[in-house]
Order: C-alpha cells, then sequence, then structure tokens
C-alpha cells in the first residue's frame, strides 16, 4: 500500500509518474472498441471483482447514461450505447455462485447474453481471477472482442485478452484509481465520437 509509505505529495507525484508510464495506443484501443460497439449496435459488457466490480459498474453507468448530451435523453429516435455491469447482478450471481461455483458467475451471464462482435471489458488487478478468466475465454471463442484491464505484471489476463490496458504497478488501489481515471477520458473520447464535439466537431 503505497499510501502507508508516502506522504500525500509524493503519492500524488508517483500517481503522476504512473500515468506517464501508460501505453497511450492501448487508451486509444479501449476508446475504439466501445465506439465500434456503438456504431456497430453490439454490446459492452464489463465485469470484475471487489474495487474492479465498482469500476465496472461505474463504467457501465457512465456509457449508459453519459455518451449522450443530457438534453437528448429523451430523444427516443437516438441511438443508445448498449452497456451492462455483470457485476450488478445479484440475484444470479449469489445463485450461479452457490448452486455451480463463484468460477462461474460472470461466464454464465455472457453465456446468457454474448453474441459475436459484442465486447467484454474485464477487470483484475492481477489479472489472475478465475471467474473473470473463464468469460474472457469462453467470449474469445465465441466472436466477441475482449479488452483486459490489469495491473501488477498483468497475469494471465493480459495475453488472454484480445487487446491490453496494462497499468504496471504493485499496488491494487492505484492501479484501480488508474483504470477509473483513464475511464473518463474514454468516456469524453466516445461522447465526442457520438455527437460531434471536440476535437470530433464536424
Amino acid at each position: 500500500m503505497l499510501g502507508a509509505s508516502l506522504d500525500i505529495a509524493s503519492y500524488i507525484d508517483r500517481f503522476k509518474a504512473e500515468l506517464d508510464k501508460l501505453d497511450q495506443t492501448q487508451i486509444q484501443k479501449w476508446a475504439d472498441l466501445i465506439y465500434d460497439a456503438y456504431e456497430s449496435g453490439n454490446f459492452v459488457y464489463i465485469f470484475g471483482n471487489g474495487g474492479s466490480g465498482c469500476n465496472a459498474s461505474h463504467m457501465a453507468e457512465d456509457l449508459g447514461k453519459s455518451s449522450l448530451r443530457e438534453k437528448d435523453l429523451g430523444d427516443e429516435s437516438l441511438r443508445r450505447l448498449k452497456v451492462l455491469s455483470l457485476t450488478d447482478n445479484a440475484g444470479w450471481i449469489m445463485a450461479v455462485g452457490n448452486d455451480v461455483g463463484y468460477d462461474q458467475i460472470f461466464l454464465q451471464q455472457v453465456m446468457n447474453y454474448g453474441q459475436e462482435g459484442d465486447v467484454v471489458l474485464a477487470i483484475s488487478g492481477s489479472g489472475n481471477s478465475e471467474n473473470v478468466l473463464k468469460a474472457v475465454d469462453w467470449s474469445n471463442r465465441h466472436g466477441l472482442k475482449t479488452l483486459g484491464l490489469t495491473g501488477y505484471g498483468g497475469g494471465k489476463l493480459r495475453d488472454l485478452a484480445q487487446h491490453s490496458f496494462h497499468v504496471p504497478l504493485d499496488d491494487m488501489g492505484m492501479v484501480e484509481s488508474i483504470h477509473l481515471a483513464i475511464f473518463h477520458w474514454v468516456l469524453n473520447d466516445v461522447f465526442a465520437r457520438i455527437n460531434h464535439e471536440g476535437r470530433y466537431a464536424k
């Protein structure tokens, strides 16, 4: 836990330094996958455990509500980004976890919902969460597009997912913070493309 040994100023400096290390092509690919799903009418599924699961919920909420201008949310004629956080179906998660196994909680949902061309955003700080890996493996084999969001050494997910956003840092809290911070740029980029704003203005 970096914050246990670093004071506030040093912690913020370290956060900035870790941001500078990121592969920006991975960030752009993340945005491209989501925008392409919007264009093609495919779903985006997001999931992870613990803090990563909370990030999945946050990302799905923002993408669902904030990919259109607020004034346009009542316009029934506009195309919507189809996005679900698979961490939010508590009843299904508990039933599958209890009756089948916790390693199946995301896989069973993806098997029910997923179709060729859909996008899977799989979040695992360690890259080794078995329930995440099983869902990504199935998705790869059934024509879905997969992006792994990882930290530490990337674990198995970094190689298993077709695309990667990797934060090479051995601190779960900062990894999760960076995932969410960078997501907000991705959200803004997708919003700008959909609504032809900013650098995408016509």
